[in-house]
């Protein structure tokens, strides 16, 4: 895909002027005795890229599917760009929500080509706004020339571009895209993926973006949003929800994790068996844990050391390192591709320097 101008910065939402694009305020959805969503409250501001991240079945595409007016809420109440859609006072239908959707499959028409496809949801327009609304969405997709194509003529990245042009064409308020690149292959998915951010930046669109896949969720979003067992966990940049996870499952949510007991010093210190490091630790109690990831740790080989290498697994720029503790856990160290370290060498295991370590109350056993 071309550059031709540089990619635009998230908007900043005028909080003053312009209200949330999404606002979801108590949501609650059973089916039977169980309950998919529980309590979701959480809004996308205009302009803002949100994703929604959580395991299969945690209620994520059962809470768009709300948004989008395909599915009745329990309880609750969603409001559009200020304007109440479902609750007390309202129940709007679907075609009247100005909700843009895009899902895994691209649900393009096979008999129409690019330009019927795109035109299809421009209803109530003269043929000069169709035919002008459906270049300008093409030229924002970089499809320009491929108006009178065919969906089996295009590449799979090419037909999910289609539907975004698509999704985008009658402007809606929202766009609601619900595992769009699960059925491309990992190149291809990963190239689609940063063209679709890119379009979504020139069109200035509000967007909620459901996925499974961690990477995908921290890559897109200006904020992310954790969900587990029909709640949301935990809402912020991703930097912020990966490096601060508020529990156990977050941190899993977004990366893998390892959890270490610790011990408070009380100097500033804690001590577990990767190490002591400084903590400004405010939790008390008698079982605390501290999450690592394996970029968080590092070793030495030492033949007094209490670590033993029993796993390698090379993977390219990087060597994963599965060590065994001498409570016999296990965790894995993320070092460059240019170290070579035998299975069953012993090594000396330590946190790596710059390390903020984050402690969280040990799980219930």
């Amino acid at each position: 895909m071309s550059t031709r101008e540089p990619l635009a910065p998230p908007r900043a939402p005028d909080q003053q002027t312009q209200p949330p694009a999404v606002e979801l305020n108590g949501i609650v959805k059973r089916f039977g005795s169980t309950t998919a969503v529980d309590n979701v409250a959480l809004s996308i501001e205009s302009g803002e890229l949100l994703t929604l991240v959580g395991p299969s079945g945690c209620g994520k595409s059962t809470l768009l599917r709300m948004i989008a007016g395909l599915m009745q809420p329990d309880a609750g109440e969603i409001l559009l760009a200020g304007r109440p859609v479902f609750g007390p006072s309202a129940s709007v239908p679907p075609e009247d929500r100005s909700v843009g959707l895009v899902f895994q499959e691209n649900t393009l028409f096979p008999h129409l080509n690019v330009r019927d496809n795109i035109a299809f949801g421009l209803k109530g327009k003269s043929r000069r706004q169709v035919a002008s609304r459906v270049a300008e969405v093409l030229e924002l997709v970089e499809l320009g020339s491929f108006l009178k194509r065919f969906p089996h003529e295009l590449s799979g990245g090419e037909r999910q571009r289609v539907a975004l042009a698509r999704a985008l064409a009658p402007e809606p308020t929202v766009l609601l895209l619900d595992e769009p690149f699960a059925n491309l292959d990992p190149n291809l998915r990963s190239q689609v993926r940063g063209q679709t951010v890119e379009i979504l930046r020139r069109a200035g669109a509000s967007v909620l973006f459901v996925t499974h896949d961690q990477l995908e969720a921290m890559s897109l979003g200006d904020r992310v949003a954790v969900m587990g067992s029909g709640r949301v966990e935990q809402i912020g940049s991703p930097k912020t929800v990966f490096h601060l996870p508020t529990s156990r499952f977050v941190a899993a949510s977004l990366g893998e994790a390892y959890f270490l007991p610790v011990t408070l010093c009380g100097n500033g210190q804690i001590d577990c068996e990767a190490g002591r490091c400084a903590s400004d630790c405010q939790l008390t109690g008698d079982r605390m844990e501290i999450m690592v990831r394996p970029h968080d740790v590092t070793f030495r080989v030492d033949p007094a050391g209490s670590g033993r290498v029993v796993g390698i697994e090379f993977q390219g720029a990087h060597i994963l390192y599965q060590v065994q503790l001498p409570s016999g856990r296990r965790l894995r160290c993320q070092l460059p591709h240019t170290t070579d370290v035998p299975l069953g060498t012993a090594v000396a295991v330590q946190l790596a320097h710059g390390h903020e370590p984050v402690v969280l109350p040990a799980r219930a056993e």
